[in-house]
């Protein structure tokens, strides 16, 4: 099953956001950073399947803090580094498009981790159950999309 979680909401930081708010709905689940350079070149493919409302996609911003993915806290309070890296990920969205239904915040990267996550971009297809069905390590290509995710997709929504 999907690990319980509740993080912040990027558009609304003061709103929790949870797996369990996603049950019974088939979606996906997309670990991106504005540091990541791997995730610029998947969001061409991500903001294309969002125009098609195949499935819900909701946004892990991972590791925002510092800009790089790595945490240095010295000299800078939490509350501080916390509203500069809501800046900076809604800044990059606004900047290349939002495929998004919605974004959290994993700023420290601990749900990440309960994912199993080793790297971004990372992709997870999520059953109305709340279980993992597929996991993508790396950016989604069109031939990926095409070849295995919307087929997996249309495999899980037709189950019911």
């Amino acid at each position: 099953p999907v690990p319980a979680f509740s993080l912040a909401r990027l558009d609304a930081p003061e709103t929790r956001f949870g797996a369990e708010d996603m049950r019974g709905q088939v979606w996906l689940l997309n670990v991106w950073a504005s540091w990541c350079v791997a995730c610029r070149q998947e969001h061409p493919v991500l903001v294309s399947l969002a125009r098609q409302d195949v499935v819900p996609i909701v946004g892990l911003n991972y590791k925002e803090l510092r800009g790089d993915g790595g945490i240095d806290m010295r000299g800078v309070s939490l509350e501080d580094e916390t509203a500069r890296s809501i800046q900076r990920a809604r800044r990059w969205l606004a900047d290349h498009g939002d495929p998004y239904a919605l974004s959290v915040l994993d700023i420290d990267g601990r749900v990440g981790i309960d994912f199993g996550v080793y790297g971004v971009p990372e992709t997870f297809l999520i059953d109305r159950d709340g279980r993992i069905r597929y996991k993508h390590i790396g950016p989604i290509t069109p031939e990926n999309l095409q070849q295995v995710l919307l087929p997996k997709i249309e495999e899980l929504k037709r189950a019911g």
